[in-house]
Order: C-alpha cells, then sequence, then structure tokens
C-alpha cells in the first residue's frame, strides 16, 4: 500500500516495500526542461527539481536508473513564473527519499532527468575534482600522463629570465619567476588573483586541516607525507613569492603585452613581463602570506616563516604607500585586476597578520568602526577579501576582544538570514538577483558567508541554503548545465580556456568552474551570439569565444573548492 505525505506544501506519495513496481526503460534522451543536481544529493538532504513547462503536469516519480523500478512518486506543485530566468516553472520536491542509489526523475508528460545519486560522500569526486583542476593550470612544468591522463602536455612559460617592464620601477634585468597556476583562460598570472583564492583555499585548510590526505589527487608531489591540498596550494604560493620586490612592495603582473591566440603553453612564443607595482597586490599578498604561514607552519617551519617575513615586508611596504593603484600601461592589454579603493584589502591583510602574530599593532590598525557586513554582486577579488578577513577573526575567538567578537558575530549571521532567505523565493533557490562577471562565483562565495553562519549555530536552514548553491552550479539552474568541465551528464564542452581549445581532445581539461550567467555580455561586441531575448540567469553560452559567461578563473574555482569540501565534512 502506499502512504501520502505532507512536506514542504507539497503532497508526495511515497512507494513502500511490497507494493507493485512499475518498470520503465530509460534511454539516453535525458530532457533539459528538468533542471537539478546532475552528481547528486546526500541522503538527509532538501532535493528539488525545477521542471520547465506551461503545461499542465501533476505528477513525477523517481525511478531506479540501472533496473528502471519506481521507488517514489510525488505530486508536483502548482507553477511559478520567474522573471530572472523567464521561466514558467514547477517543483517536484523527494526530499523524504534517502535510499541510497543512483536515479532519474520521471515525468510522463517532460521524459527522464539526467541521472543522479543519492548518498554519503556524493561530492566528494566533484571535490577532488575542483582542486586537480588546477593542478592542469600549472605554468612552468610539463603534465605528465600518468597525472594528467589525456591532458597531458609537455612544458609551457618556464619563466626564468622574465623582463622588467618599466612600470615595475624597474629598467633593466630579469626575473626568475617560476611555478604558478594560470590565472584563466589565459596563460597570464596575476598577484591579486593568487593570492585571494589562496586567501580561500587556505581558509578551509584551517577549518578541515588534513581533508585530503597525501596520494588522494594524483599529482607529481604525491608520497611525500604532506596532504596533496597542501602540495597544490604550495605551487601557486611559490610562485606569488618570487614576484616580492627587495623593498617588499608586490609587482602587479606577470603576462604578455596581449593575450595569446587560442595555441597551446608550448606553443606561445611572446615575451613576458613582469608588469606594475601596487597597493592591491602588495596587501591582498600580505593577507595570504600570513595564512600561509599558519598552515604550513606544522609541515615546514622554515617555509612558514619565510612567507610570514614576506608577509610583514609587503604590509610594510604597503602602509609607506597606502594609494599607489594600478591601472594597465598603454602598450599592456591584459586583465587589468585593478582597484581605487584598498580598505578591504588592508583589513584582510591586518587581521590575518594580527592572527598569526598575535602582534597587537596590526590588530590596532584595523578599521573596527562601520564593519560593512553586505554582499554585493560582482564584490570578487574587488572586496570579498574583507570577509576573509571576518572569518579568520571569528575562527580565532581567544584572540578578539568580546566587544569586537560580537559585533562581527552578528553581522555575519544578519547577513546569512538575509541571503537565506532570499533562496526560499529566488529563481532556483539561490542568493543572487544581479547576474554579473563570474555570476557562479557571487552564488558561491555568498554560500561562504553562509556556511560561515553554519559554524557559528548549527542551524539547519544554513546547511540547506549552502547545499542549493551547490546544487545550482552542478545543474539546478536555468541553462540546465552543470558547470564544472568534467563532472554531470551535461557539463560544458566549449569553455573559453585556450588548453582546452587547442590540445585536439574532444573533452576540455576537467574541473574548472565555467563563469557563468552574465546579463553585460560584454563579448557581444566581439562575435559572440546569445539567443535573442535573453533573461539574466540564461546569459551564458557553450561557447569558446564567451570570455563573459564561459571562461575559467581561479576565484571562481576557490569558492566551489570551498563549499563542495564543506559539504563533504558538514554532511557526515
Amino acid at each position: 500500500m502506499n502512504r501520502i505525505l505532507y512536506f514542504y506544501g507539497v503532497i508526495t506519495m511515497v512507494f513502500i516495500s511490497g507494493c507493485k513496481e512499475k518498470v520503465l526503460v530509460i534511454d539516453d534522451s535525458f530532457s533539459n526542461q528538468i533542471k537539478l543536481n546532475q552528481i547528486g544529493y546526500y541522503p538527509e538532504a532538501i532535493k528539488k527539481a525545477v521542471i520547465v513547462t506551461e503545461s499542465e503536469i501533476s505528477k513525477f516519480s523517481i525511478v531506479e536508473s540501472n533496473s528502471g523500478k519506481t521507488v517514489f512518486s510525488g505530486e508536483i506543485s502548482g507553477p511559478l513564473n520567474w522573471e530572472l530566468a523567464g521561466e514558467q516553472v514547477r517543483i517536484a520536491d523527494f526530499s523524504e527519499l534517502s535510499m541510497e542509489g543512483l536515479y532519474n526523475l520521471y515525468i510522463k508528460e517532460v521524459g527522464f532527468s539526467y541521472p543522479f545519486e543519492i548518498k554519503n560522500q556524493v561530492l566528494l569526486p566533484v571535490f577532488h575534482g575542483s582542486i586537480k583542476g588546477l593542478y592542469f593550470q600549472r605554468a612552468g612544468m610539463a603534465l605528465e600522463e600518468k597525472y594528467a591522463s589525456q591532458w597531458n602536455r609537455p612544458l609551457g612559460h618556464p619563466d626564468d629570465s622574465v623582463l622588467f617592464h618599466p612600470s615595475s620601477g624597474k629598467q633593466t634585468g630579469v626575473l626568475n619567476s617560476p611555478k604558478g597556476w594560470y590565472d584563466a583562460g589565459d596563460y597570464n598570472k596575476y598577484v591579486v588573483n593568487a593570492s585571494f583564492p589562496l586567501g580561500q583555499f587556505f581558509l578551509f585548510e584551517e577549518q578541515y586541516p588534513n581533508s585530503i590526505a597525501d596520494g588522494e589527487l594524483n599529482i607529481p608531489e604525491s608520497g611525500n607525507d604532506i596532504s596533496d591540498y597542501l602540495d597544490e596550494l604550495k605551487y601557486e604560493m611559490d610562485w606569488v613569492l618570487s614576484m616580492q620586490d627587495e623593498d617588499g612592495g608586490m609587482f602587479h603582473k606577470l603576462t604578455t603585452k596581449n593575450f595569446e591566440g587560442m595555441v597551446m603553453p608550448h606553443e606561445v612564443t611572446s615575451q613576458r613581463y613582469v608588469v606594475g607595482k601596487g597597493t592591491a597586490a602588495s596587501l591582498d599578498f600580505a593577507g595570504a602570506a600570513a595564512q600561509a604561514a599558519r598552515v604550513f607552519m606544522p609541515y615546514d617551519s622554515i617555509y612558514s616563516k619565510k612567507c610570514l617575513q614576506a608577509a610583514k615586508n609587503a604590509y610594510s611596504w604597503s602602509l609607506d604607500n597606502p594609494e599607489v593603484e594600478f591601472v594597465n600601461p598603454e602598450d599592456i592589454s591584459t586583465g587589468q585586476y585593478g582597484d581605487t579603493n584598498f580598505d578591504d584589502e588592508l583589513f584582510w591583510a591586518a587581521s590575518q597578520l594580527y592572527i598569526t602574530t598575535a602582534d597587537k599593532s596590526y590588530f590596532d590598525q584595523l578599521k573596527k568602526d562601520n564593519i560593512d557586513f553586505t554582499y554585493s554582486p560582482g564584490d570578487g577579488w574587488t572586496k570579498f577579501m574583507r570577509f576573509m578577513g571576518i572569518f579568520t577573526l571569528l575562527e580565532n575567538k581567544s584572540l578578539v576582544p568580546d566587544k569586537l567578537y560580537g559585533i562581527l558575530q552578528e553581522g555575519i549571521l544578519k547577513t546569512a538570514d538575509s541571503l537565506t532567505e532570499k533562496t526560499k523565493t529566488n529563481d532556483y533557490f539561490q542568493c543572487v538577483e544581479d547576474f554579473q562577471w563570474g555570476s557562479n562565483s557571487d552564488v558561491l562565495n555568498t554560500a561562504m558567508i553562509i556556511a560561515q553562519a553554519y559554524r557559528l549555530e548549527n542551524k539547519p536552514v544554513y546547511l540547506t541554503a549552502v547545499r542549493q548553491a551547490a546544487d545550482y552550479v552542478l545543474g539546478n539552474n536555468a541553462v540546465g548545465y552543470s558547470f564544472v568541465t568534467g563532472f554531470g551528464d551535461n557539463p560544458p564542452m566549449f569553455i573559453h580556456h585556450r588548453q582546452s581549445a587547442a590540445d585536439g581532445i574532444v573533452d576540455p581539461v576537467p574541473g574548472l568552474l565555467s563563469g557563468g550567467p552574465n546579463n553585460d555580455k560584454q563579448d557581444v561586441s566581439d562575435g559572440v551570439v546569445y539567443p535573442e531575448n535573453t533573461p539574466p540567469m540564461k546569459s551564458w553560452t557553450d561557447h569558446e569565444d564567451s570570455y563573459a559567461s564561459n571562461e575559467i578563473c581561479l576565484n571562481w574555482n576557490a569558492p566551489l573548492t570551498y563549499i563542495l569540501g564543506f559539504l563533504e565534512q558538514e554532511s557526515k
């Protein structure tokens, strides 16, 4: 017999063991009208699929992918009009299904969804993949087949004799600046957008140490008795350390004068330059290096001390040079990563140095009045580091005066409450309403704020909101793609990424997060075509020329890794 459950306002019918089961034949013609997390769900998680249709439909079922047997049946909600997505949708809620397995959602009038799993550690493979994606971005080394599989390639960009551009303040000489990760779809390296993502990666390690064991990622350093995660982060940290000038200030970037074409790294021949020097790069580096000092101390005290001294030197230079803005010189057209306000960078750097050293002088330099707890879409690498400082202070209560700690805690909880409320009414159960460049990182950065609230107060509503952010980037979104290359049955295939475009391999390099819908569509002027009258949440195209919507970037992968790792740790 069957029983009826009332759950979240939706009537569901659950098939109890022993009832007659209908067997369905599942082929590979999955319907993109059904949007859900294409990787899967934790057994106890809220599980909602979105069905895009204006037709009257009433029933859905969940079937085992291998046997075709129905294990769950339910009623579909009434219609909802979602303006940001430009859709009329209905919701199928199957949260009550907790039995582990591989499933498809089926609607007679629509068809089958992409397959998904329900199980513990369901996001572990994509979590690992998001970190392994960084290995594929390595500069200065060949990617061997035993580590890189079909994406192996020769060494590119040794960067052992990089010329100084006049904007660096040096007229002659070369810099030995090897290693590091390529920043995005291009082959350049930027201090701002190396330091900020490193801060997010380091935060995860501090909160959930040793989550990745030695050997789990299959990288060249595997087998050295140190976490593969830390090995990968060190490869980037080593490069950023090399970009410090003798006076402590940080050079801004290491790039060619113009972006290269869609060729492999080893085929690039243009001269690379050390370009610029500024306050933003120096403060961002100081924050990341101070964190690195804490993270690496248990494993390599000499390296830890090197990072800390470098952080102090960069911070001191920034205090002496508080308003050095970087702007691209006339002959440089690569990514600018410019900023005009350095308050957020200063807050992050001072917070990290204070927690690392317990030196009150750094605490005294923190701007503790009128701390801004609001999150605005597009904050990213210009502003989100303010939150990174707040997160670290909250993690170290014993070093923070009670009054300030209370202000920080209240501010994060209020922001998280506001963001969580938005997930209840926003299209596709996420926090963002303004879809800008890298909107997927906005979805994930807001989830990071909510994750900190969950660490402060274990409210289930917070955990659900973070899970729904993961659902969004993994397929439950207006375009129906799992935005992480190589994961899900409908991932991006034509990311704006030079190696993926040039290597002759059908599948793109895996583990990289596409930027996501971008209502500004800046690449239209370069010939990229989007569907006509595209609503904000559909302003995305799976085309390698779409740098505005389908590029990848370090500061987008960083919150992805954090959120996936957080969920793996908190869903045990």
